[in-house]
């Protein structure tokens, strides 16, 4: 277990090498917090931890007396859907959250709060102008990609945690300059695929990396909530306006038409589902909004531009 000053509060991160865990690490780190990584990868870098993501072992020592636990864990969904990855997929998520709820129930000064990723895929597709989904009235959607949320959530609700105050993270696409998703679309932006994919009337939620940050740091202080949150940006947009967003910053030389069939041929290419740009997501963070809590970055537009 690894020793801090006193007077400085430990965040654990668990899964938290990656792109998020990262901004994550940095963000809070410069609030004077002290960062612990678990992670399958070993590392020879300070206060990282390997796990199995299975098995409660060691790493869980690193649990006691923390500010809180911030699990990210799980395989990427940027993949062809085979039988092999949606076992990976599900299992790393229910897994790695069933392992962490028993780690905690073992502590004796157990974390304050347990923030868990979900995805805001949960929700069900939304078509032309219905109306979005919030915390208390979304409707819940059909299909692998939603059981997997169903049972990621399911498994932080069954963990025995009577003195951790837990809470699900609904999150949409988060876009940050140097990881996940936006690197690439500003790629193909580039090349002249900035234009609708599909028919482009799908919705896109997402989120800006530095809010995504401020808004785990805003409900890690939010002492008396607890549940499920959408973490998103209040003004989801339709694909075809985010699109022309890319166009208007980036003015490639051409501009690609994107058909469902171009699509698909282009996905198989790159080992991933169009399903990542097709289903159309509209997510509002209602519970946030209600709490006051303020975006830096609440429209696209401004994101992109800051972004580029």
């Amino acid at each position: 277990m690894h020793s801090f000053p006193e007077n400085r509060p430990k965040i654990v991160l668990a899964g938290g090498n990656g792109f998020l865990g990262q901004h994550l690490a940095r963000h809070f780190q410069s609030l004077g917090y002290c960062i612990v990584v678990i992670s399958r990868a070993s590392s020879s870098l300070p206060n990282h931890v390997q796990w199995d993501g299975r098995t409660v072992g060691a790493w869980a020592t690193e649990l006691e007396g923390a500010a809180a636990v911030i699990n990210l864990a799980g395989r990427t969904v940027d993949c062809r859907c085979t039988a092999a990855n949606k076992r990976e997929i599900l299992s790393s998520r229910i897994d790695s959250t069933r392992v962490l709820g028993e780690a905690i129930a073992t502590c004796q000064r157990p974390p304050q709060v347990w923030l868990n990723s979900s995805t805001a895929t949960i929700y069900a597709h939304n078509e032309n102008w219905q109306r979005a989904n919030t915390e208390a009235d979304g409707k819940i959607g059909t299909g692998f990609s939603v059981e997997v949320a169903q049972a990621w959530e399911a498994a932080l609700w069954a963990a025995h945690t009577p003195n951790t105050r837990r809470l699900a993270l609904r999150t949409a696409v988060v876009l940050g300059a140097d990881g996940g998703a936006f690197p690439v679309m500003k790629k193909l932006a580039k090349w002249g695929l900035c234009t609708p994919q599909g028919s482009g009337y799908q919705w896109i939620s997402w989120l800006h990396v530095h809010d995504f940050c401020r808004a785990v740091e805003f409900l890690l202080n939010e002492t008396d909530q607890a549940g499920v949150f959408n973490v998103c940006a209040p003004a989801p947009l339709l694909n075809r306006d985010f699109n022309a967003l890319l166009a208007h910053e980036l003015k490639p030389l051409v501009r690609l038409p994107q058909p469902v069939w171009l699509l698909e041929l282009g996905a198989f290419v790159l080992r991933t589902e169009t399903e990542l740009i097709l289903k159309s997501r509209k997510v509002v963070p209602q519970r946030l909004l209600d709490l006051g809590f303020r975006f830096r970055f609440p429209t696209c537009e401004r994101a992109v531009a800051d972004l580029l």
